[in-house]
């Protein structure tokens, strides 16, 4: 593998960590800048969100929901088996990842994201095109559902 390709599945990296740990302490606008200006956060089931504006308001719901529904607002996402393809010539990426979500109640849901990243040339950082989320799980009662 080229020096640039390991460059680049690193920035994806970056980038998916980036976004766990702005949703995860509540910097919903931080975690939307993960997105292109035109990115997509379509969660399945659940809707999808077009432009950073819209996803920085699903954040926020989320946000709202989950603290009326907790006595401690404690979320995290762990991230596993990221699987990265890059063409770095055409500044794409795709990603395939698992998560799962601890609350105040201990496990709480979990599931995979399936993401497509543009490399933006100003920062050149990963920005999310599309990101995909499918749960496939959750415990009774979820904090999130």
């Amino acid at each position: 593998m080229r020096p640039d390709e390991l460059a680049a599945r690193e920035a994806v990296r970056e980038s998916i960590a980036r976004y766990a740990h702005a949703v995860d302490h509540g910097k919903f606008e931080a975690a939307a800048a993960c997105f292109a200006e035109t990115g997509v956060l379509e969660v399945r089931g659940s809707g999808r969100h077009e432009g950073r504006a819209a996803i920085t308001e699903m954040f926020a719901g989320a946000g709202r929901k989950l603290a009326s529904t907790s006595t401690n607002a404690f979320i995290r996402h762990h991230v596993s088996s990221i699987a990265i393809d890059v063409d770095v010539t055409a500044g794409r990426a795709a990603a395939t990842s698992y998560f799962f979500v601890v609350t105040e109640i201990g496990p709480d849901h979990w599931g995979t994201y399936r993401d497509e990243l543009t490399r933006d040339d100003t920062s050149g950082s990963w920005l999310f095109t599309e990101r995909n989320v499918t749960v496939e799980g959750r415990t009774a009662p979820s904090r999130m559902t």
